[in-house]
């Protein structure tokens, strides 16, 4: 009964979504408004492409946003070093920007499609993928079931499910089972990811580890970096990175206090959402500080108080002007930003204690010595203060950070292992053609 029930819930959400479509031209007009789709690309989300399908074996890779389609490069270069043609899906206007830069023509990027019947149906009509691989906690029904019906196979890599959707799956064991027995592998970041999937259905599952770890270092514009170094000079400097609402006025409130001690200092600020930069620009000038907008590309004067982070792909760049970055989402934010980066490009890593989304990463780094948690604004700032004043205790918590990125290695090749079934007939079909695959 249980089982009948999930997957008559299941075809409901279908059809409703289906039934729902000539409707959602209003909301992805909003979202256009709001500088969260691209204007000109928007019939992508409804499945609807830009690029004539390519030659030859494609896999549809899925990241949803900029940290995801980071993880996936590794995967992406071996695909296409082996002739495989890949479509690219995301979700967000920043990562399809990192795709851009990352990766250039070598792909065909697309805006993912929306979770609902003709948009999956029409983006898997024109692209036919071979195979599809979701990357962390990308769970769509519609897609699921559409890629179901059509057997192309299903591999969720990098898989990381957070406390809050196992509590929710949980409640609902038949439709989850329904759903991730759709799915051909799991390849999960730790083992509690693992067994997380495995008890909601999915099989088989193997552990990786991060595949953020075995990513290439963000890239840096050089001159930029020796331009921006030089405005600074001797300065002190802290950052607040991938902020979320009420972080930028704790990072602001922490520049206030330190402030009185240490009247050079400059704090950069770097919103996990760009274009809210307007209305923090305006919420710190209330607070009396001088700020500049990277976005301006002007002068750092020695008036300055923040350097706001509002442009798309610089995160190289600010983490390279500091040694102290505080990871957002994590004092007033749920669910914490991945510390990998900051540890990997030489900073002590500062965090509020919400990290369950990266608990694997922190739990790494605190034991290393490579991460500190603080609860409040006031921990911060006293954080932030014994860091700039010990160079000792802030080099050791850098070296601590790299060597435990370090020992975190190896995801990238445990992943390829879990894809090498299903990778391996498409190389040997490409080769068949002899359709020249890949964009490389």
């Amino acid at each position: 009964m249980s089982e009948r029930w999930a997957r008559a819930i299941l075809a409901t959400y279908r059809w409703t979504g289906a039934a729902a479509y000539p409707l959602i031209g209003g909301y992805i007009a909003w979202r256009v408004s709001k500088g969260k789709e691209d204007r000109i690309r928007r019939h992508e989300r409804y499945g609807k492409p830009s690029r004539e399908r390519p030659s030859g074996p494609l896999v549809w890779m899925h990241a949803a946003s900029v940290g995801e389609t980071i993880a996936v490069l590794g995967l992406v270069e071996h695909l296409l070093t082996s002739r495989i043609n890949v479509v690219l899906t995301t979700g967000t206007v920043t990562s399809a920007s990192v795709a851009e830069e990352r990766l250039g023509d070598r792909v065909v990027h697309q805006y993912v499609p929306l979770d609902l019947k003709p948009a999956v149906s029409r983006f898997l009509s024109h692209w036919t993928p071979d195979l599809a691989i979701m990357a962390e906690s990308e769970i769509w029904p519609v897609t699921i079931l559409e890629l179901g019906v059509r057997h192309v196979p299903q591999v969720l890599v990098n898989g990381r499910m957070s406390d809050r959707s196992f509590a929710r799956w949980r409640r609902r064991p038949y439709l989850a089972e329904a759903l991730f027995e759709n799915l051909a592998h799991v390849v999960a970041q730790s083992e509690v990811d693992g067994e997380r999937f495995r008890a909601l259905g999915a099989r088989p599952v193997t552990v990786s580890g991060n595949l953020k770890v075995d990513t290439p270092m963000p890239p840096v514009d050089a001159d930029m970096l020796a331009r921006l170094k030089g405005m600074l000079g001797t300065r002190p400097v802290w950052a607040a990175v991938s902020t979320h609402p009420g972080e930028e006025e704790a990072a602001a409130d922490v520049h206030k206090m330190l402030r009185r001690r240490r009247p050079d200092l400059i704090t950069i600020i770097v919103p996990r959402h760009p274009e809210r930069a307007p209305a923090i620009k305006a919420a710190l000038a209330e607070k009396g500080l001088s700020v500049a907008c990277r976005s301006d590309n002007g002068a750092i004067t020695a008036q300055t108080d923040i350097l706001l982070g509002d442009t798309i792909g610089e995160m190289g760049l600010y983490l390279r002007l500091t040694e102290i970055a505080f990871m957002g989402r994590s004092l007033t934010g749920e669910g914490g930003q991945n510390p990998i980066e900051p540890a990997m490009l030489g900073t002590a890593v500062l965090s509020g204690v919400h990290v369950q989304n990266f608990r694997d990463p922190y739990a790494r780094l605190l034991d290393r010595g490579g991460a500190r948690l603080v609860r409040d604004t006031q921990m911060l700032a006293g954080a932030v203060n014994f860091l700039l004043n010990n160079d000792a205790m802030r080099g050791a918590m850098i070296a601590a950070g790299r060597r435990a990125v370090h020992e975190m290695s190896g995801a990238l090749s445990h992943t390829l292992v879990a894809l090498e079934p299903f990778v391996h007939p498409l190389i040997v079909k490409s080769r068949l053609q002899g359709s020249g695959g890949g964009r490389g």
